[in-house]
């Protein structure tokens, strides 16, 4: 059986016209099935605010406290819990701010500076990058 390429860029085309993910043609005992992978591109808007988000901890002028790893943040020891810490509690140096989860090891934060909680920039249970701001101390 000889391939014909110049029907599978055709089928390719009508992928890509028609914002498809994928298409089958058949004719007599040949069948060809072309499909696309399609991926998760953030919109405008959330690309806005992520933007913003960093804009915000970029500008901040007070301590930030950021992820020693990459892992899952979590608010609390355990879930429902009382939270290490409230927006607007004191804290002081060393103090747990949170936990980052990394391959079921759970690591404390320590607070790096004593200070007032401005921020506390994750949700629970979100996962962080390495270096990524968790909390804003004023």
């Amino acid at each position: 059986m000889k391939i014909d390429k110049k029907l599978i860029k055709e089928l390719v085309d009508y992928l890509n016209e028609f914002n498809l993910t994928e298409l089958e043609y058949g004719q007599s005992d040949t069948k060809i099935k072309v499909s696309k992978k399609k991926l998760d591109i953030p919109t405008n808007d959330e690309t806005i605010q992520l933007t913003t988000e960093r804009e915000k901890t970029d500008l901040f002028k007070g301590v930030k406290i950021t992820s020693p790893i990459v892992g899952t943040a979590y608010l609390a020891p355990v879930t429902g819990g009382k939270k290490f810490i409230e927006v607007g509690k004191k804290i002081k140096k060393g103090d747990t701010i949170m936990i980052v989860e990394a391959m079921k090891t759970m690591n404390h934060v320590p607070s790096t500076k004593d200070g007032i909680v401005k921020e506390i920039c994750v949700e629970d249970g979100q996962p962080v990058e390495f270096a990524q701001v968790l909390v804003l101390l004023e």
